[in-house]
């Protein structure tokens, strides 16, 4: 089988797999969809009164998007394909559509944050993710904002990689771009919230994230 289509198919069902959705409707017998904001992220399922979950939903988020990048990679050397760089780059963008719009939720689903974590810890060198937690932090514990401080850290993470990654061919510094501005898109409400200042901060039982 054509490599490319295996990474980026594997990559984007890997994506698709809705852990807080699942989480919330296995321990706790509801729908995060009818929760909170809505959302089936880890923020959600936190404020839903689900710390724990909430942890868990992150993880397993985060786990998904790095285990599609490794694949994606582990494919491409198997296969002996000389764009491995290209195509981890392309399984990245998968997981986290995957993750945005998943097939299993008629492609309503949350907003890539943890997925893109992921994605970002294989891709990239750990000091690179480090300074994206950094900037997250210095933004959301001040605020409590965790809207603001994911955009933020979104929006860095093109800036701080590109210039550390040893190859940076078309199709990859697409998809570090694509990456971050989906997470952004994805955000277009609390971006307007925030901007009119009504969005509620992390905490708060009206948070929404």
């Amino acid at each position: 089988m054509n490599p490319w289509f295996l990474s980026i198919s594997l990559a984007y069902f890997l994506g698709s797999i809705p852990f807080g959705y699942l989480l919330v409707r296995i321990f706790r017998k509801e729908d995060i969809r009818a929760l909170g904001s809505g959302n089936i992220g880890a923020t959600n399922v936190a404020r839903s009164g689900a710390k724990g979950l909430g942890i868990l939903t992150l993880v397993l988020d985060a786990s998904k998007g790095f285990i599609a990048v490794v694949l994606a990679q582990h494919i491409a050397v198997r296969a002996g394909f000389p764009a491995a760089f290209d195509i981890a780059a392309l399984a990245a963008l998968a997981a986290v559509v995957g993750h945005c719009f998943p097939i299993w939720l008629k492609f309503r689903g949350g907003k890539g944050v943890a997925t893109a974590l992921g994605v970002f810890f294989a891709l990239v060198p750990a000091i690179t993710v480090l300074y994206l937690l950094i900037i997250f932090l210095l933004i959301v514990v001040p605020t409590r904002y965790v809207s603001l401080a994911s955009v933020v850290a979104a929006a860095s993470f093109p800036f701080l990689a590109l210039p550390n990654t040893p190859v940076r061919t078309p199709i990859l510094v697409t998809c570090y771009i694509l990456i971050p501005l989906l997470v952004i898109v994805k955000h277009h409400q609390n971006i307007r919230r925030l901007i009119a200042g009504t969005e509620s901060r992390f905490g708060t039982k009206k948070a929404a994230a």
